[in-house]
């Protein structure tokens, strides 16, 4: 390992020279203007708004992922409703005894495209994380920004209403995310260590070719991983570390701050972290989560409640508020359908049910029955949005830091505006955010590169050249991050991210009934033990 850090260092030192040239000279913004030129079809297209009048305009990318999760919700009969208690005992570890069995022969992919034993367990390897693991990997890479900025965002612009919206949409992202997981667990690959390889592009090419479509499952598999790549060093990686530089930056003095035009200090030390951890695969990555993720949700849902319960008083009134906005605003974002439309956006840019990400830390998890996983999945949108992404919204709305006529115009300005509502109850708490974004952006970026090396372990092999020269990357890009202001580059990789649900969902639809056979079967078990 420490061979490997050496070698990280080695790389990083020639960008970080780059980096603090690029700062003070405007390199990085000529590298952004060029690079900008040449995607910049890729993200009109991919972030291009439907204009439906009165200044509501919809990025069409939201109708797939909302028609899907709603579909998935009737088609599987309210599982994330009748399954959520279900799903509570299974992380709690009541059907554990029901999930053991015997390790069985086999690795690779011995019968592609088939129902194969690789999906239970090879030669004493039955997965590499426990179910509680793989939900707080999963949770560390969407619990964050889009929780604390995000929903600053969308109450300043769609009013307190967009708040029952983004709870609506969370709740019917919860389906989607039991699929894509389920999916996730049915079509791994667990080679001979018992190193786990799972997602969208191996439910794709498996899945897609036991239903006789094996060139569509190709070709979408192949697209994924690209998108999944991309996505990792940029919205799970340089926006992640940027965003919290800037926090930083902020809290420290503004451009008196000691990091002030040092953000590649910020983005080394950060990298050093990060190659620690991801060096370790998803075992470290897991070990790291189900620490760091508890820990930074009970603390930031212990705050909200604070401010909550400080202005008590203030409680009827904002659900009055979220409610009436909810169904009659009055002239906020276009009316009913622009309020509607900011809380289903930034739900679906926070947890992103439908986009498949999750499914590839889901994949990992050692279980007998894909649907288990599938269960503990659905709960990663309720306490993503509906717990966390409300509860900032309420101390928003309690504390009256929502203003429709001045919305914060970027995330950075956001979370100041989030940081600025707590101050005024807890007067030390925006020290505490800014350590909590901190580690929001860490355990984001750890999990997004998870994600990114399994695009690149598909598309590139699973040698361990491959695996490191894709680690090193990744924390090239986390000093570059934090030392530049690469905006087209970030754009990009964002729309890669959301290009994801493209491949993603067809899949999903055309295999929601093999889900629904592993749930049957799942459901069945379950029942006979509780008799």
């Amino acid at each position: 390992m420490k061979k490997y850090l050496l070698s990280l260092f080695t790389f990083l030192i020639p960008f970080l020279t780059f980096a603090q040239e690029a700062t003070e000279q405007g390199l990085d913004q000529k590298i952004d203007q060029v690079f900008g030129n040449a995607t910049g079809w890729f993200v009109s297209f991919i972030f291009y708004q439907i204009d439906f009048g009165g200044g509501v305009k919809v990025f069409w990318v939201l109708f797939p992922l909302i028609i899907g999760a709603t579909y998935f919700t009737i088609y599987f009969k309210g599982i994330n409703l009748r399954g959520f208690w279900t799903s509570i005992n299974i992380v709690r570890g009541k059907y554990d005894d029901v999930d053991h069995h015997e390790s069985l022969p086999g690795a690779g992919d011995l019968n592609e495209g088939e129902d194969h034993i690789e999906t239970i367990a090879i030669e004493g390897h039955e997965g590499e994380v426990s179910h509680f693991q793989a939900l707080t990997a999963a949770l560390s890479a969407t619990v964050g920004l889009g929780n604390i900025a995000g929903v600053a965002i969308a109450v300043s612009i769609g009013g307190a209403g967009a708040t029952f919206w983004m709870i609506v949409a969370g709740f019917l992202g919860m389906a989607s995310k039991f699929v894509e997981c389920t999916l996730g667990v049915k079509y791994r690959d667990i080679a001979e260590d018992g190193t786990v390889y799972g997602g969208p592009m191996y439910y794709l090419t498996k899945g897609l070719k036991s239903k006789g479509m094996p060139v569509l499952g190709k070709i979408l598999a192949v697209f994924f991983a690209i998108f999944v790549i991309g996505g990792s060093f940029g919205g799970g990686n340089m926006f992640q570390v940027n965003q919290a530089f800037q926090l930083v930056e902020s809290i420290t003095g503004g451009n008196e701050s000691i990091f002030h035009n040092r953000g590649w200090v910020f983005g080394l030390i950060m990298a050093v972290f990060v190659g620690i951890v991801i060096i370790g695969g998803i075992k470290k990555i897991a070990k790291v989560t189900d620490k760091i993720v508890p820990f930074m949700v009970v603390i930031y849902v212990a705050a909200s409640l604070f401010v909550i319960i400080a202005k008590y008083d203030m409680i009827g009134s904002a659900f009055a508020a979220i409610w009436n906005g909810a169904f009659s605003p009055e002239g906020i974002a276009g009316g009913i359908v622009g309020v509607l439309v900011q809380g289903f956006r930034r739900a679906a840019f926070s947890n992103e049910a439908g986009v498949g990400s999750a499914s590839i830390a889901h994949s990992a998890v050692k279980t007998k029955y894909a649907a288990s996983e599938g269960m503990v999945a659905l709960l990663e949108p309720f306490i993503d949005t509906v717990i966390v992404c409300t509860m900032t919204a309420l101390v928003l709305i309690i504390t009256g830091f929502v203003d429709p006529l001045n919305p914060p115009g970027s995330d950075a300005q956001a979370i100041l505006l989030t940081s600025s509502a707590f101050a005024s109850s807890i007067s030390w708490f925006p020290y505490v955010l800014t350590i909590a974004v901190v580690l929001f952006a860490f355990s984001t970026m750890i999990s997004w590169s998870y994600y990114g090396f399994q695009g690149w372990a598909y598309l590139f092999g699973r040698t361990k050249k491959m695996e490191y020269t894709y680690k090193i990357l990744f924390c090239v890009f986390v000093v570059i991050g934090a030392a530049a202001s690469l905006g087209s580059v970030i754009n990009f990789s964002d729309a890669m991210i959301f290009a994801m649900m493209v491949p993603n969902m067809i899949g999903l639809v055309i295999l929601a009934p093999k889900v629904k056979e592993e749930l049957n079967k799942y459901m069945k078990v379950i029942k006979a033990k509780k008799e």
